[in-house]
């Protein structure tokens, strides 16, 4: 059945090329790094970061080698230590031993994502435990505007400024300045989940998503420590798709020394791979830096054994198809064990399907594999291995006419 109204939601040009990344890193790093803690109070001393090893061309090439397309830093985290030499604190790489105090960890981030062309992003925490005008809702919106701006004119073009909304429930940020600034530096850049975003926090810190997980949803949650949605800006867009953020260690953004054992395997990163991308959204996976300022081997390890079975999984179809209408099919060369179905929807049209069905071609006679409601971006299902030579995507109910940008079958 399509749905005759030609009024939905679409995403713009910026929103479809990052979704189009499928997947990110992101680095938490700085003075929980050398305090073993997550949440630092903001009196931690600076003379204690001293990564004397830091090379954030390590951690990007990693990246980049594992197959990841984007890069987020934690410039300032809830502490208030920033790991560039703000103007607006003393708090910050410039009172640590590191480099004498001539140090810059976003620049030397953003220079690495250059050379390896690499997108790089920034977090930078509403919440302040160190600033003493914290308190003051005017003098805090002039500072936290102020550093703000630094990063937004001092280290190139950004793909992704991401705001936690963790710490500041209940809090009232001038969010039109806010993003004002963002736009005016980076009009293209993806905003996280606060002020006026054009990406939402998918909920959990899981790296997991719901089915479906529609790119039209209309809210989200703040944080994990409370039930409240955020209030966005009039002028948020429709269409929000989800980014799901996970820890490569299990609820350890930082390092922590002798943690080891926290390292996600290989199995469970599959797993969230299925319920993130494979769901429709981004996958933002947090690979953090020790306190020697590298990605320690076991974390690189298993970023890479990670990224060898996402290809291994996903390189080489069987067969490949497209095209628009209610039904589809997919023809293989000769009959063969099929195990995984993929399917994307070319988003720049919006995301139409509503219902679908894939069927197989067994013995002569068609059999449903497959059924389910959202398509978005890309769906991903595994199946219980089936012999076939011949595929049907049903589209039965869509908003307009389905328009399928990819169509896929595999054998693992």
């Amino acid at each position: 059945m399509i749905l005759q109204s030609t009024e939905w939601p679409l995403p713009s040009i910026p929103q479809v090329f990052w979704q189009n990344l499928d997947l990110g890193i992101f680095c938490h790093f700085g003075m929980n790094t050398f305090c073993d803690q997550e949440w630092g109070e903001g009196n931690d001393s600076p003379e204690l970061f001293n990564p004397t090893e830091l090379d954030a061309r390590q951690w990007v090439k990693l990246a980049k080698e594992a197959g990841f397309k984007y890069f987020i830093l934690t410039a300032k985290h809830h502490d208030g230590f920033c790991l560039w030499p703000t103007k607006t604190t003393d708090y910050s790489v410039k009172s640590s031993p590191w480099k004498g105090g001539k140090g810059d960890v976003v620049r030397e981030c953003a220079n690495a994502c250059r050379e390896e062309g690499m997108h790089f992003g920034v977090y930078l925490s509403p919440w302040d435990r160190n600033a003493e005008c914290y308190a003051d809702k005017e003098a805090y919106d002039d500072f936290y505007c102020e550093q703000l701006t630094e990063l937004m004119t001092q280290y190139g073009p950004l793909l992704e400024v991401w705001f936690d909304g963790a710490g500041s429930e209940g809090r009232v940020y001038d969010w039109e300045r806010i993003i004002g600034i963002v736009k005016k530096y980076h009009p293209d850049a993806m905003i996280f989940n606060m002020g006026q975003p054009t990406i939402r926090w998918v909920g959990n810190e899981d790296g997991v998503a719901p089915y479906p997980c529609w790119n039209t949803e209309n809210s989200a949650k703040i944080s994990m420590f409370s039930n409240d949605r955020a209030t966005w800006l009039p002028g948020t867009p429709h269409w929000l798709p989800a980014e799901c953020d996970v820890p490569i260690r299990k609820r350890h953004w930082f390092w922590h020394p002798n943690d080891e054992d926290s390292l996600l395997s290989l199995e469970e990163l599959m797993e969230i791979y299925y319920r993130s991308v494979g769901h429709g959204t981004n996958l933002l996976l947090n690979v953090s830096p020790d306190a020697r300022g590298l990605i320690p081997d076991v974390d690189a390890n298993r970023l890479r054994e990670f990224a060898a079975e996402i290809k291994n999984r996903f390189s080489n179809p069987l067969a490949t198809t497209s095209g628009t209408g209610a039904e589809l099919e997919l023809v293989l060369e000769k009959e063969t064990e099929v195990d995984h179905i993929m399917l994307m929807e070319d988003i720049a049209f919006g995301e139409r399907v509503r219902k679908f069905e894939v069927e197989a071609l067994v013995d002569g006679e068609w059999q449903t594999i497959v059924t389910g409601t959202a398509i978005g971006h890309r769906h991903i299902r595994k199946i219980l291995p089936i012999k076939t030579k011949q595929l049907r995507l049903k589209l039965t109910e869509s908003a307009g006419t389905p328009i399928i940008k990819e169509m896929k079958c595999f054998n693992n």
